[in-house]
């Protein structure tokens, strides 16, 4: 049986799937360009900005406040009323 070459009928399928995933990435740079350009113009962009801005977890007062939760101690409603009020305050502003 002869030795057939079909790449030149068909094209080599590789150099095809290489030139695929390289236009791929090329628009996947250029998207993620655009999100990066227009992050602090969005609402989405300006709160993971504002995340990133927030201080640390300081371990020490969530173990005491867990703690006092688990004695009855806390004053949840009070407390939890004050927090969403500082957070919505810092989200708005």
């Amino acid at each position: 049986m002869p030795n057939i070459d079909y790449s030149e009928c068909f094209g080599d399928s590789s150099q095809k799937a290489e030139m695929v995933n390289e236009d791929l990435i090329k628009e996947q740079d250029w998207l993620m360009e655009q999100i990066l350009e227009n992050i602090n113009t969005t609402p989405i962009g300006q709160v993971l900005k504002r995340i990133a801005s927030l201080p640390e977890v300081r371990r020490e007062k969530v173990l005491d406040v867990r703690q006092q939760l688990n004695k009855g101690s806390y004053n949840l409603g009070e407390r939890l009323d004050g927090a969403l009020d500082k957070v919505l305050e810092d989200l708005t502003t």
